[in-house]
């Protein structure tokens, strides 16, 4: 992996423990590579305004692509440098036929650095709890698009209710999940692997010198389309089957660990020593 010219990495449930803290042994290795010329490029399903500190603390100077590929961010001016939403009509449509089939739904609207959620998803998830505006009807929230739609099924289980929205909606937008319990809505074509190569095109890298580390469905375009992919150890199954390579948990710093034996050259710490 000697031509390796950039990581990209998800966060949660991938770079980030359990807890969504990141150790200091896993910052020291993404220093590292930092300092070695690889750009480290975070690509994750969070918002920009959950990233904005993690980035900071790891003095990135690319981009953080944000909201599974519709916000590109720069962590080094705090500034989104593009926006790729939903548009009104579309996010509009889609509610309208999510809740068609599937009364029970309730949604989350994410648009640039606000996002808006109805009670009805309060009552279900403890996500956004930062969220600064509440609505009685996520069709309130929709002039502007969204750079994101939630979609929330309090009971059936994740990978049905994907499965039974993209009947529904696969032709007006991208849907996936990222293993919290609802599924995430973006226009059509906006995936991680699309704004990452739309990225490192205008960076003149090439897939082949990317290494892309993912969990779960949302990080499976990406895994397909960087040169090297790895799964850590808790991922879902169907992105344990697409990577080519496995490391540890999430829990156990594999994302670090990898990149300390492939990149850095030198055998990972046992987790009892690193710092």
């Amino acid at each position: 992996m000697l031509s390796i010219r950039l990581v990209a990495s998800d966060l949660d449930g991938t770079l980030l423990g359990t807890g969504g803290s990141l150790s200091e042994y896993s910052r020291d290795v993404l220093r590292q590579i930092q300092a070695r010329g690889v750009q480290l490029v975070l690509v994750t399903g969070r918002p920009v305004r959950l990233v904005r500190e993690l980035a900071r603390s790891l003095a990135l100077e690319g981009v953080v692509i944000c909201g599974n590929g519709a916000v590109s961010y720069d962590a080094r001016k705090d500034e989104i440098l593009e926006q790729f939403p939903l548009t009104a009509e579309v996010t509009r449509e889609v509610i309208v036929r999510l809740r068609r089939s599937f009364p029970e739904v309730a949604f989350a609207v994410e648009s640039g650095l606000e996002v808006a959620r109805e009670a009805a998803y309060v009552q279900h998830s403890k996500k956004l709890s930062t969220a600064q505006t509440d609505v009685a009807d996520a069709l309130e929230a929709c002039a502007q698009g969204a750079s994101k739609l939630i979609a929330l099924h309090p009971g059936l289980p994740l990978d049905e209710f994907l499965a039974r929205a993209r009947d529904l909606i696969a032709e007006l937008c991208h849907v996936t999940h990222a293993g919290a319990p609802f599924i995430e809505i973006s226009a059509s074509g906006v995936t991680k692997a699309w704004a990452l190569a739309r990225y490192c095109e205008q960076q003149g890298i090439l897939p082949a010198e990317v290494l892309a580390f993912g969990d779960m469905p949302n990080d499976l375009p990406m895994l397909e389309w960087a040169g090297q992919s790895v799964a850590v150890a808790n991922a879902h199954a169907t992105v344990l089957a697409a990577a080519r390579h496995q490391t540890e948990s999430n829990d156990d710093e594999g994302v670090a660990r990898f990149i300390e034996r492939e990149l850095l050259g030198k055998p990972a710490l046992a987790r009892s020593d690193a710092p």
